[in-house]
């Protein structure tokens, strides 16, 4: 008989078939794929109650103290996973559309979606580079990943801001939605450029018409290329059409008015300039009414397939989008500032901003690690095997996991299955939690599981106190401050603990003699918390006086420096991010205060202490 580990192991996802076999089930897409598998995703999502994201990226934090600590406020946590975003790239995208039935049965469609942004269209974008990180570049090699494979045959992909930009720079005609009429009365000057462009629009109609009828006569030829020549007539595809240059938006409308007025059998499309504004409105005439609805069937197709071309993966971003479905995550700060960096537009300056966008796109995002700390122990858990393990271990939530995937089972290495991890972890919590996720509708969250949404700060307060002003560190042991009560301290000696520089300073001045903690942040840097309001001022206005003398004199002479919690705000915000707190927080101190905006009176004032270490070193 197998040890009892080893049969936890075999009971992992509680599965009909092997769990090695079911790891081969997510479906590996890449260009050449992509299109064929678009058209069953968008099924699958419509079909499902959530959907599960995992990104893997090139890189994510130079230093451990550029991770979301305790301590920060959600526009500090923000402006650290910005700069990454900002800096390091996607290059596989997993996406599994879910659903979970009363009987704890997960049924799952995994998909793994390799990237890279290559610039197809010949227009610089989406990227010109990106930074790695060596670390993450041999962790991806050790599992198998191809680089070859990625880089010639990763799926590319612009933003939606991007494909704005592309559209102006390709120039290609595009058709005119519905106009609504004026209702005000054009001006003199517009009636005249009415009348003007109506009269050479009815002319080059009527020759268009008339050259059908004297089509069989003997001078055809020369005939057509008069006319072409003295109306400016043209060919669009195999029907004519006249262009017709327009100085305004203003004048665009006038002219798409007038067609709609004057006949049913022409098509406006716009031909936009170089600087986005439209340069002028094609119009083509079509033969029939049939022809028409052709024509238009025709445009539909070239758009859909230019749309393909340019967004790219970008494609399956609006299908998850379209549906309104929820969106589980496991650190969804750090994916949807990816999601919205790469996809949707560059990031805007504050996470306020930041979540008003979101929104708008995915109504609902479910964090995990939201749902585990309803679970004491998980509070401080962020590795998902970690939590699954201990979840089999202590409670009884089997789950039944079936992938619907048909014929795709790969060989080889198979990458993205965190995104069934993912989806396994949500269905047992909601089970433990007796939480029923069976969505009534696309729209809106079953009420249990509404107060956990939209909350990506990790280091949030629990769902019961969650306010626009806290944050909230999982401990056994916590006390809310201000942010005006702590103070950097750095300048100290290498190697010196927490205890260490809190003994130091509590003989070094009366302003330690009341109740104050100590923590490292990292090796070069630690945080004072003062209890006591207005010590913290008392300090600072101290440590920059010349008057100082004793014990504290000796240390600040030896290179000992001090800041407040704005100074850290303005190195997360200005992205100054180097390998030491410390040095980081020196050439904050050096920027002009013009260059950056403090925080608003609105934002976060206060977070929550712990008793713990801050930082654990063996990351370091």
């Amino acid at each position: 008989m197998a040890p009892l580990p080893q049969l936890l192991q075999r009971r992992f996802l509680c599965q009909k078939t092997h769990t090695t076999n079911k790891w081969k089930t997510v479906k590996q897409v890449t260009k050449s794929n992509f299109a064929d598998t678009l058209s069953d995703l968008k099924i699958h999502i419509a079909e499902s109650d959530f959907i599960a994201v995992s990104l893997q990226r090139t890189g994510a934090v130079s230093a451990p103290w550029h991770r979301v600590l305790p301590f920060d406020t959600p526009d500090t946590a923000y402006s650290k996973s910005r700069h990454a975003a900002d800096r390091f790239q996607l290059l596989q995208f997993a996406v599994c559309p879910f659903s979970i039935t009363s009987a704890s049965k997960l049924r799952a469609h995994p998909y793994n979606f390799h990237l890279f942004p290559r610039d197809e269209l010949k227009i610089g974008m989406p990227s010109y580079s990106f930074s790695c990180q060596t670390s993450y570049l041999t962790t991806m090699a050790k599992e198998g990943f191809d680089f070859n494979a990625c880089i010639y045959d990763g799926i590319s992909y612009l933003s939606r801001a991007q494909e704005s930009a592309a559209r102006v720079r390709i120039g290609n005609p595009t058709p005119i939605p519905h106009v609504v009429k004026s209702s005000s009365k054009p001006s003199v000057a517009d009636a005249v450029f009415i009348e003007r462009i109506k009269s050479r629009v009815k002319y080059w109609r009527n020759a268009c018409k008339d050259s059908k009828d004297t089509s069989s006569k003997p001078d055809e030829a020369l005939v057509r290329s008069l006319r072409k020549l003295v109306l400016g007539s043209e060919e669009h595809g195999s029907r004519p059409c006249i262009n017709i240059d327009v100085c305004s938006e203003c004048q665009v409308q006038l002219v798409i008015e007038m067609l709609e007025d004057f006949s049913d059998d022409l098509v406006p499309l716009i031909i936009p300039g170089k600087g986005g504004a439209t340069q002028e409105v094609r119009v083509i005439l079509t033969s029939s009414k049939e022809d028409k609805v052709l024509f238009q069937k025709e445009l539909q197709n070239i758009e859909e397939e230019q749309n393909k071309k340019v967004r790219g993966f970008r494609e399956v971003i609006d299908l998850i989008s379209a549906s309104q479905k929820p969106v589980v995550s496991h650190n969804s700060l750090n994916d949807f500032t990816f999601i919205h960096s790469k996809f949707l537009a560059p990031l805007p300056p504050n996470f306020d901003e930041f979540m008003c966008t979101l929104r708008l796109v995915f109504p609902h995002v479910l964090d995990i690690q939201q749902l585990m700390k309803e679970i004491g122990p998980l509070r401080k858990v962020t590795n998902i095997p970690t939590a699954i393990s201990y979840l089999k271990d202590h409670f009884f939530a089997p789950i039944d996991m079936e992938i619907l995937h048909e014929d795709t089972v790969n060989e080889g290495k198979i990458h993205g299955h965190n995104v069934l991890s993912i989806s396994h972890l949500f269905a047992k919590l909601c089970s433990i939690l007796k939480i029923a996720p069976i969505q009534s509708d696309n729209k809106n969250l079953v009420p249990a599981l509404e107060k956990y949404a939209n909350i990506l700060t990790p280091c949030s307060l629990s769902p019961q106190e969650s306010t626009d002003e806290d944050i909230r560190v999982w401990t056994n042991n916590t006390r809310k401050v201000n942010c005006e009560h702590l103070v950097f301290l750095w300048g100290f000696k290498r190697g010196m603990t927490a205890g260490m520089l809190k003994s130091l300073l509590q003989g070094s001045h009366d302003v330690f003699s009341k109740e104050f903690d100590v923590r490292l942040v990292d090796k070069s840097c630690a945080i004072v918390v003062f209890w006591k309001p207005g010590l913290s001022e008392t300090f600072l206005d101290l440590i920059n006086s010349k008057e100082i003398c004793g014990s504290l004199g000796e240390m600040v002479s030896e290179g000992l420096r001090a800041a407040r919690y704005g100074t850290y705000k303005k190195v997360c915000r200005l992205g100054i991010l180097e390998a030491d707190l410390a040095r980081s927080l020196d050439k904050a101190l050096e920027e002009p205060d013009c260059l950056w905006q403090g925080d608003s009176e609105t934002n976060p004032l206060e977070v929550y202490w712990y008793s713990d270490s801050i930082i654990n070193f063996d990351d370091l």
